[in-house]
């Protein structure tokens, strides 16, 4: 059994905070930007070197702007009705993953549209990088203390700030290493195998779902949601379920239009 020792708070200068979990979403952005140039280098990603980082602040607002939304409006509504002045302050946490997922898309469909190119070519490069992101912002929540796992008695279960005395599973980690890394080297390897866009965006909406899906059954579902059907099932698993339904959907329809990957495809 352990308790979490780790200061959320990096450094405080005045009423200004800095956090490990902003910097954790600093860091993905970087490495994203790297995995994306590297995507132009080898014709995956067909824009111009020096737009990646336009390609990122896209990203970056929409995934900011759906990811708040969802999680306010759709998980934790009842708190902000009474404190309207918090829906901004996320730095102290609550975003929500589908949210972000519909920004993102959102934003990648504009970015696609001003480039004439097809939404998919976008949209699997964008899995690509933005999969190992997944990793460093479960590493916040960690930090966070928060989105912690459901009581247990296994060896490396741990006792986190606001989750009461029992030691937890330490769900975001599992999430961290799942939806993480291994998702992310799944994509990864497949973009250089596959023969088509879409393809790659599939396999990150059914693998994340999937790998989701399954760590719901560790992880303490959101107190202000509890459970549905039954109680047996929690929301994440429901918009999980969703997801790899959508999966089967796109890999098919990117079989379907067939769109190259092919280097001289551009």
């Amino acid at each position: 059994m352990h308790a979490i020792q780790i200061d959320p708070v990096i450094l405080h200068l005045g009423a200004l905070q800095i956090r490990w979990y902003g910097l954790m979403y600093v860091v993905a952005f970087i490495i994203a930007g790297q995995i994306l140039k590297k995507l132009v280098k080898n014709g995956f990603l067909k824009i111009p070197e020096n737009k990646v980082d336009s390609l990122l602040l896209w990203c970056l607002i929409g995934m900011l702007i759906g990811a708040r939304t969802f999680y306010v409006f759709l998980y934790n509504w009842d708190h902000y009705a009474n404190f309207p002045a918090e829906m901004i302050a996320i730095w102290k946490g609550g975003l929500s993953f589908h949210g972000a997922l519909v920004g993102i898309i959102t934003a990648m469909f504009l970015f696609a549209k001003k480039w004439k190119l097809h939404f998919f070519h976008i949209a699997d490069c964008i899995a690509v990088c933005g999969s190992q992101g997944l990793f460093f912002g479960r590493i916040g929540n960690f930090i966070n203390h928060e989105l912690f796992g459901r009581t247990t008695d296994v060896p490396w279960g741990m006792i986190f700030s606001g989750g009461g005395p029992y030691p937890r599973h330490p769900s975001q980690l599992y999430e961290a290493i799942f939806e993480g890394l291994v998702l992310f080297l799944i994509l990864f390897l497949v973009s250089k195998k596959t023969k088509y866009y879409g393809v790659v965006s599939g396999l990150f909406m059914g693998g994340y779902g999937f790998f989701r899906y399954m760590i719901e059954f560790f992880r303490e579902p959101d107190v202000q949601l509890g459970y549905y059907l039954g109680g047996t099932t929690t929301m994440g698993q429901i918009l999980c379920l969703l997801m790899m339904l959508a999966s089967v959907g796109i890999i098919l329809y990117a079989f379907k239009i067939k769109i190259p990957t092919s280097k001289n495809s551009a």
